[in-house]
């Protein structure tokens, strides 16, 4: 069988529609058959209700740890964006390939799997594991249960990259992430008689601005590294309502945010001084009204931090065979930090620019993925050389 291209592999993929709503289960089995034909047997960890799953493979010894690669599956929509063609169908214009998920990140799930035919005739020592997750875009949990298992019935890698888009440049930090949805409960009444009534909106006013004065504040707590940009955890309101017509007073209100924080910042306490704002500030007025009125704040994503590890005898060989000096920080978040929460020693390189990541018309340059095949044959050669 005449291998594909990294070209060929990754315009399958986006052929997929595995928006992160969606099932992602055609392209795992797409993957699954394609790693059959080589004789690699894949294990499937499926989401609670079967819609989606993660895939781990290993090809050499599986009684060791080696190299993981590691990439999402999922993409972001395309729906209400300017695209000049079908988002799900792959097409190459002047070095470029275009697509939804080219460079985030299904371009480096096929620079993984260009190089399973040349891997699986090799005589490895150091194995090499590919790791396939789901909602990485809206959750980064697609991985955790995969994780879960190194060092029980899966080997735990020795080194894991996620291949994000860095322009192949080699990245050791990233903030974390934790989103929030603070709901306000009040009590509805006629707005002609406000007093007999609990305006959750009003509430949810007050709870914005102490999120901003937090915001503010976290401002003057600069990074002493100078890695990250902007240099200090932030608070983000993305969206914030209530009510259902100007005559009536609004029983509910709701609050949605995001902290993305410094390694080493304690995200919780943020949740923590809204919430004392809330028990001290608010809700003593507004239960003498209502003995029912509340004020919850519930986190729905944690995406942890990736702390740099200065020294680190791994990353300076990444760094000797992706030919950089040093590796960068970024503010956005991957699945790196539950890789290196397990144990894992963690690095982010991969191919294309992120700025061009959940755009339309989103691309990657050929030239990148080629770069991207020749790092990991390299860093995977290197690994299995005996000194």
């Amino acid at each position: 069988m005449t291998p594909l291209s990294v070209v060929d592999l990754a315009s399958a993929l986006i052929g997929f529609d595995s928006v992160s709503s969606r099932s992602n289960l055609a392209v795992v089995d797409y993957i699954e058959r394609y790693l059959a034909s080589y004789g690699v047997a894949a294990r499937r960890f499926p989401n609670a209700d079967g819609t989606k799953a993660a895939l781990f493979a290993t090809i050499g010894p599986h009684d060791r740890g080696g190299v993981c690669l590691s990439g999402h599956l999922d993409v972001v929509p395309v729906e209400g964006q300017p695209w000049s063609h079908d988002a799900f169908d792959a097409r190459v214009i002047d070095g470029r390939l275009y697509g939804r998920g080219a460079c985030d990140m299904k371009g480096f799930v096929a620079t993984a799997l260009a190089l399973v035919p040349e891997l699986t005739k090799a005589d490895l020592t150091v194995p090499v594991h590919l790791c396939f997750s789901y909602d990485e875009e809206v959750s980064c949990l697609g991985s955790v249960d995969v994780i879960a298992r190194f060092g029980l019935e899966l080997p735990r890698p020795i080194l894991c990259i996620v291949g994000e888009p860095t322009l192949m440049e080699v990245v050791n930090a990233h903030k974390g992430l934790s989103t929030f949805t603070t709901t306000i409960t009040g009590k509805a009444g006629h707005s002609s008689i406000p007093e007999a009534g609990v305006n959750a909106v009003f509430a949810s006013a007050r709870l914005l601005v102490e999120l901003e004065t937090i915001a503010q504040e976290l401002r003057t707590q600069i990074d002493p590294t100078g890695q990250f940009a902007p240099p200090y955890s932030s608070v983000h309101v993305g969206k914030a309502g209530g009510g259902i017509a100007v005559n009536t007073i609004p029983d509910t209100a709701s609050i949605l945010w995001e902290c993305r924080a410094l390694p080493g910042f304690d995200i919780d306490s943020v949740a923590q001084r809204l919430d004392r704002f809330a028990a001290e500030q608010l809700l003593p007025a507004m239960q003498q009204i209502a003995p029912e009125a509340d004020i919850s704040t519930v986190r729905l994503v944690n995406v942890p931090g990736l702390a740099a590890q200065p020294g680190s005898n791994l990353e300076h060989l990444v760094l000797s065979i992706a030919g950089r000096s040093s590796a960068h920080a970024v503010s956005y978040g991957t699945e790196a930090g539950h890789f290196q929460a397990a144990g894992v020693p963690t690095l982010v390189c991969g191919p294309g620019s992120i700025a061009q990541a959940h755009q339309a018309d989103e691309w990657v340059e050929i030239s990148q993925l080629d770069a991207c095949l020749d790092f990991l044959r390299r860093l995977i050669a290197t690994l299995n050389t005996p000194d």
